[in-house]
This record gives structure tokens, C-alpha cells and sequence, in this order.
């Protein structure tokens, strides 16, 4: 038995009764279940159908997005997420670079490594060199004034941990922006990348080894272990290359709001919902929604 999830923007909620039903109709589906009127509704199916990908293509036209995934064992009792563009809007290197000067440069560098088209841990150096001398003091700066947490982190953290589940932020950024967000939204751990300073002043350099695609599948297998749990107990959600091992492995692997090489390889993509689409995706209904 497998299970359609129909998502839009719970800012602009656009999921109409009449949408759902003629879908749950055309694929002979079971009972249409509201998790969230206008905003998210689920029916089960027999088996996955061959225009799957036609049909979720022509949704997203429609400012929607479709979930097809195994209907048993959804609600997940560990969360995985990426911290930048992830959890926060912005890319943390992206804002420091900004403020020495090189933003434009190191932006694209960023770009080009989260859809894969560069070596991830090479591409860190490169950006990190560039922010040698950078005062220190800038990243608190940085993180009052730029810094701003994605739509749906709070609520998705609150109820998973109301629910009984472990949250880990494991980032490919680094500690000092990672322990700040992790703390603010409630994660139980975060996991990241540590900048070197000297004399009050950025060294260039970011200490080794460096966290990246590989340590993020560590971090789902030492932290899944440690809890007693399985890889298939975790749900992950992150939107670059460096995520892609980690979001394949769990149990269910979200990729939000992603670069297109990671889109391509993942069967589950929010591009129109906020992050309480990884609620709707375990079958929460909003009035199960953690304050």
C-alpha cells in the first residue's frame, strides 16, 4: 500500500477539494483525508502509477506538490536536516563572504557546489581562504542581522520533539552559526564545520576533517546506532549535493526547495511547502502541530 500526499503553501494555501478528489478519482484511490483544508490531504493507493512523474510535473504548475511513498512506518523518530537554505534562508559562507567584500564571487563558488558541479570539500577551502583577516565579531553581526530561519522550522522541530523524536542539525557550514540555530529552534544536537581564528581574526583556514557529503551519512548511521534505532526511522531534508548520501539512506529523504541535481535524484521534493511539508509527509495533522 502506498500513500499520495498533496502539499501547497500554507502561506497561499491553493489545494482545492476539487484538485484532490479528481486526482484520488483518476487513480482509483481510497478515502481523501484532510490533514490541513487547503493546505495538505493524503489518500492510499495500490501501487505506485506510471504517469507518476507527468502528474506531479503538471501539479507544480499549479503551485502544488505530490509525495508517492510506502504507507506504513511514515511517522519517523529522527530528524536529519541541513542547516543552510535549509533550515535558515541563506547560506551562512555566502553572508560573512558579503561583508569581506567577495560576496558575489563566493556566492557563485556556493552555487556551483551545492548542485554538485564542484568538489564540496575543495570548494570549502577556496571560500573559507577568502575570509582571512575577516574579524571575528562579524559572525555574531551576521547572525542578528542577516540571518533568517525558513518558514515551518519552528513548528516541524516542536512537534517531532513533542512526539517523541531526536533532532540533529548536521551542516556543511559551521559550528559557530550551527550552535546558535540549533539552540534558537530546539535541536537536540548539531554537527558542523569549525572555522579557525587567531587573534580575534578569521585564519582562512577551517579545521580538518571536513564535514561534508560522506560525514553527513555518519552522522544518520552513529546517531541512528546510538539511539537504537534503524536508518529507515529517520526522515532527512536538505536542498544541496552534499545532502544527496544522506537523503538517499533515511527512511524518507526530502529534498526542499532543492538544486536541480539533487531534485533529479531524489522521489520526494517540496518546492511550493514550508518545512511543515516533512509533518504532512508522516501523516500529521495540523491540530497535532507542536505550539
Amino acid at each position: 500500500m502506498f500513500t499520495v500526499t498533496l502539499l501547497s503553501d500554507p502561506r497561499r494555501p491553493g489545494l482545492d477539494r476539487v484538485s484532490a478528489e479528481s486526482l484520488r478519482n483518476a487513480w482509483g484511490g481510497g478515502e481523501l483525508r484532510w490533514l490541513d483544508p487547503g493546505v495538505a490531504a493524503e489518500f492510499d493507493l495500490e501501487a505506485v502509477p506510471e504517469n507518476r512523474w507527468q502528474v506531479w510535473q503538471d501539479l507544480q504548475s499549479l503551485g502544488l506538490d505530490m509525495a508517492i511513498q510506502p504507507a506504513g512506518g511514515r511517522r519517523k523518530r529522527l530528524l536529519l536536516a541541513d542547516m543552510d537554505s535549509t533550515m535558515i534562508r541563506q547560506e551562512c559562507i555566502d553572508e560573512l563572504a558579503d561583508e569581506a567584500g567577495v560576496g558575489a564571487h563566493v556566492a557563485g563558488i556556493t552555487a556551483r557546489a551545492m548542485n554538485g558541479e564542484l568538489d564540496f570539500e575543495a570548494a570549502l577551502r577556496e571560500r573559507v581562504a577568502l575570509l582571512r583577516d575577516l574579524p571575528e565579531s562579524v559572525i555574531d553581526r551576521v547572525i542578528e542581522t542577516r540571518i533568517t530561519l525558513m518558514p515551518g522550522g519552528p513548528e516541524l522541530i516542536a512537534t517531532m520533539k513533542a512526539h517523541g523524536a531526536y533532532c540533529a542539525l548536521v551542516s556543511g557550514g559551521f559550528t559557530a552559526f550551527t550552535a546558535r540555530i540549533a539552540a534558537r529552534l530546539g535541536f537536540d544536537e548539531n554537527r558542523a564545520n569549525l572555522l579557525l581564528a587567531e587573534g580575534g581574526k578569521l585564519t582562512g583556514q577551517v579545521a580538518e576533517p571536513i564535514l561534508g557529503r560522506e560525514a553527513k551519512v555518519e552522522a544518520l548511521e552513529q546517531i541512528s546506532a546510538r539511539l537504537g534505532l534503524t536508518e529507515a526511522d529517520a526522515i532527512a531534508v536538505g536542498d544541496g549535493a552534499n545532502d544527496l548520501p544522506m537523503l538517499l539512506r533515511a527512511g524518507i529523504g526530502v529534498a526542499a526547495h532543492a538544486k536541480p541535481r539533487v531534485q533529479a535524484e531524489c522521489q520526494i521534493r517540496v518546492n511550493h511547502g514550508d518545512l511543515t511539508a516533512l509533518l504532512y509527509l508522516q501523516g500529521y495533522r495540523r491540530e497535532e502541530f507542536a505550539a
